[in-house]
């Protein structure tokens, strides 16, 4: 049994191993090309741009070529175009507020400020104090401040450190050892030194926006002098408050006492209007009452005194007769003497007239 390959297969095995494998080196060349490209750019830029962040003034110096010096143009914040290799030089300088801290407790001050020692001050009285201050200040002509006192952070070493010292023991240092505990009046020295401090530097181009005291210390000996002090002033202005108090609340009381008196007098006029209107109120009605009295009595009177003058006009004897007739009309039975001068005879007229008083010439 043959059990060799096949002539095709040896052929396609031979060829193989005597083929060479050509790699294309050409998208290699090309991504070469494209990083080194790529470094070209960024050095260019990293040698012809400077970038300003948002918070800062550019000043740029010529130092080859035309217009050398520093220009007084403020480059804003951005990208910038410089020649390099010494030709122009971009210098920054912060735009925002600058703190200057002066304290013993740098724990206690702004951690991106610059941080210097507390200020040592002879007080007015001769004892010493450890004064913290923070000095906010900005940058408010970068050119001023390039050209006068320098790039970098020569505007605080050159600018406004070695003033501030000075200024405020002037101006802290009239105070005596209790005034600094009198807020308004350390404030007030406060303002007198950020004053000093801005005819010094502003023309420098430096504008101070506070000074503020931040803290105080005394030796402990001092310290607990001025504690014992200030606890026997404060009895003594709560003793005076007190009184003040007392004196006022008695005031109070007599105001108070007064109106309810006021008041109460007051009510009593009312009372007494109220009681003065109702009696005559009373008194008129019942002198109203009288006079319709009066009226009704005297019409009485006269209906009585105009029927007796009728009674006694023509007729009246017989109306008279009438009416006893009327009366005599309702007996079943009446039992009268018939004779003698009193007898009463119904039959006799002319008598029975005469015993009612009736005159004759009033029946006719």
């Amino acid at each position: 049994m043959d059990t060799s390959p096949p002539a095709n297969i040896i052929d396609l095995v031979n060829r193989l191993k005597s083929a060479r494998i050509q790699p294309d080196l050409s998208g290699l060349k090309k991504y070469k090309y494209a990083v080194g490209l790529l470094i070209g750019l960024y050095i260019a830029f990293q040698l012809f741009f400077v970038y300003i962040k948002p918070n800062e003034f550019g000043i740029k110096v010529v130092r080859i070529g035309m217009d050398r010096g520093v220009h007084k143009d403020i480059y804003p914040s951005g990208l910038n175009f410089i020649l390099p290799f010494g030709f122009q030089q971009m210098y920054v300088l912060p735009k925002d507020i600058q703190v200057l801290e002066l304290t013993n407790s740098p724990q206690t001050a702004a951690q991106s400020s610059r941080h210097l020692k507390a200020v040592h001050i002879q007080t007015s009285d001769g004892f010493f104090v450890d004064v913290d201050v923070s000095i906010l200040y900005r940058i408010v002509d970068p050119y001023q401040v390039f050209t006068q006192i320098g790039p970098g952070i020569l505007f605080e070493d050159n600018g406004i450190i070695p003033k501030a010292e000075p200024i405020l023991k002037a101006t802290l240092g009239e105070l005596t050892t209790e005034e600094f505990y009198n807020s308004p009046l350390r404030a007030k020295k406060a303002d007198a030194a950020r004053a000093m401090l801005n005819q010094e530097i502003n023309q420098k181009g430096i504008q101070i926006e506070h000074v503020m005291v931040r803290y105080f210390n005394y030796s402990p000996e001092i310290q607990k002098n001025i504690e014992e002090k200030k606890l026997k002033d404060q009895l003594v202005f709560k003793n005076q408050a007190e009184a003040r108090a007392a004196t006022e609340e008695a005031g109070l009381k007599k105001v108070e006492q007064e109106g309810r008196v006021m008041v109460d007098v007051e009510m009593e006029k009312g009372k007494a209007y109220v009681t003065l209107k109702l009696a005559e109120r009373d008194l008129y009605a019942r002198k109203k009452n009288a006079e319709a009295n009066l009226l009704v009595k005297m019409a009485e009177a006269e209906k009585i005194r105009l029927k007796n003058d009728a009674m006694k006009g023509v007729g009246a004897e017989r109306m008279v007769g009438l009416k006893m007739a009327e009366v005599l009309s309702g007996l079943d039975m009446i039992v009268l003497p018939s004779d003698g001068p009193s007898g009463f005879n119904p039959l006799d007229l002319n008598k029975s007239l005469k015993l009612f008083d009736v005159p004759k010439g009033g029946s006719e």
